[in-house]
């Protein structure tokens, strides 16, 4: 296992590019499906909650005594040719194509993660989640740990597009993936196709159904204000 003190810097702008679409996704997800008392047949590819039956894979798990990331696929349980690990395996192949390490190692030290997401392993199934798409990633808890799926399912919604979270979904992806925030601004309003010129220290957004809206960066890139001006009809 490598002795990692940091994520790498692919994997932290990988992160970057995608935290906002993911946690758009992850809220519309969590309106879908309850989270009631759940279960689960990873051969069958299923996770129901609450009366409501979705289409999932593995992506790993977390050990939490341990503090360490197992992909579904180096876990010896399930391994590349199961059903629910199959569909994974592009992340493994980016993570090559790309040199993004966390991708590729089989178990991922994370004891050294002191960060604002509840462990180390949560930032990595975000980013496994936002690179296969899909309608988002379910954390489900077991003894001693979580495994992380992702739901691959047409009858699970998309995200829509709504200018009103757009800074607060900003503010807490930056919080979590806090190296590119243009790039995370400018990936989520991409995802949206929502058209954006980038200056010097601003994005200027022309907002769908009417109105602008401009984020605005300081010096080191940092995000440090929203403002929109919507038309009734973009109310």
């Amino acid at each position: 296992m490598p002795d990692m003190s940091g994520f790498s810097p692919a994997f932290e702008r990988l992160g970057a590019a995608l935290a906002a679409v993911v946690l758009q996704q992850q809220e519309t997800l969590a309106e879908f499906l309850p989270r009631e008392d759940w279960s689960a047949d990873l051969t069958a590819r299923t996770y129901s909650s609450g009366g409501v039956t979705v289409r999932v894979s593995l992506l790993g798990s977390y050990a939490a005594r341990e503090r360490t990331w197992l992909w579904g696929w180096a876990n010896p349980q399930f391994g590349d040719d199961h059903p629910a690990v199959e569909p994974t395996l592009a992340i493994r192949g980016l993570g090559r194509r790309l040199g993004i390490p966390e991708f590729t190692t089989p178990e991922v030290d994370l004891s050294w993660y002191e960060g604002p997401a509840g462990h180390g392993g949560e930032l990595i199934a975000m980013a496994a989640g936002g690179v296969l798409g899909g309608s988002g990633y379910i954390g489900a808890g077991y003894d001693g740990g979580s495994a992380y799926l992702h739901v691959d399912d047409p009858q699970a919604p998309p995200a829509a597009w709504d200018p009103v979270p757009v800074p607060r979904l900003l503010m807490n992806a930056v919080s979590l993936f806090p190296h590119e925030p243009r790039l995370t601004l400018a990936r989520l309003l991409s995802r949206h196709r929502v058209a954006y010129r980038e200056g010097d220290g601003v994005t200027e957004i022309r907002l769908p159904g009417g109105g602008t809206a401009r984020a605005l960066f300081d010096g080191l890139g940092r995000f440090i204000d929203w403002q929109a001006h919507l038309t009734p009809a973009g109310l």
